[in-house]
């Protein structure tokens, strides 16, 4: 078991006590984000999302270190959709070593469905009952930019490292980027020029590929 493992697993009695506390509704997920390509290594109450072990994340990067609202390595109340249209409230906790490096995430998912019927009913009963709560500041520091710049950079790095394969070969390179541009990696601040010299390419190169693969969606999406 590798020591990253080790230490992500003194996680899991928190992930199961909130999952009873909260109940069936809701599922928790532990990330190991030093293995990007499958990072899930637990999750409890998974038919929240069907979230399964040996999964990639899927809303860390879009949602969650790309919102206005992410600061001190956690974003908490943001909302995702299931494929089966139903709304689930996420919050998201980043988990550090020794060294103070990221190395997984603490994803907590709440299906609404229960409570959304529940806050109708009383909408009905109450008229004009909100309890919307305000939206939480976010710490514009250096600090607090460094940081996401930071873990945008050891994703890369971790993504690039664990792909399976040589990397010489055209192809490989494109399926790697292609995972990449899934994972909302090249929304990130410089993600391309930082892809590039890592891969040993050209941004031009770059971003050709990501050309061919939104080119190669287009297609298939008017099939």
């Amino acid at each position: 078991m590798s020591e990253v493992k080790h230490q992500l697993q003194h996680y899991i009695p928190i992930a199961k006590t909130i999952a009873q506390m909260f109940g069936h509704s809701c599922e928790v997920v532990i990330h190991d984000l030093t293995q990007p390509q499958s990072s899930v290594m637990f999750t409890i109450n998974n038919h929240v999302t069907g979230r399964e072990i040996g999964q990639s994340f899927d809303h860390l990067v879009k949602q969650v270190l790309l919102s206005d609202e992410f600061d001190e390595d956690y974003l908490a109340g943001y909302e995702i959709k299931t494929e089966d249209g139903r709304t689930i409230k996420a919050s998201t906790t980043l988990l550090r070593d020794e060294k103070d490096q990221v190395i997984g995430a603490l994803c907590i998912n709440y299906d609404m469905s229960a409570v959304s019927h529940v806050k109708k009913l009383i909408g009905e009963l109450i008229p004009g009952l909100s309890n919307e709560m305000p939206a939480k500041q976010r710490n514009e520091d250096k600090d607090s930019m460094q940081s996401v710049d930071e873990i945008a950079d050891r994703l890369i790095d971790q993504i690039i490292s664990h792909q399976k394969g040589s990397l010489k070969k055209r192809q490989e390179k494109i399926e790697l980027i292609r995972f990449m541009d899934e994972k909302g990696i090249f929304l990130m601040k410089g993600s391309v020029d930082k892809v590039a010299e890592r891969l040993g390419i050209s941004k031009v190169t770059v971003y050709s590929y990501l050309d061919e693969l939104k080119k190669m969606k287009e297609s298939e999406e008017t099939v």
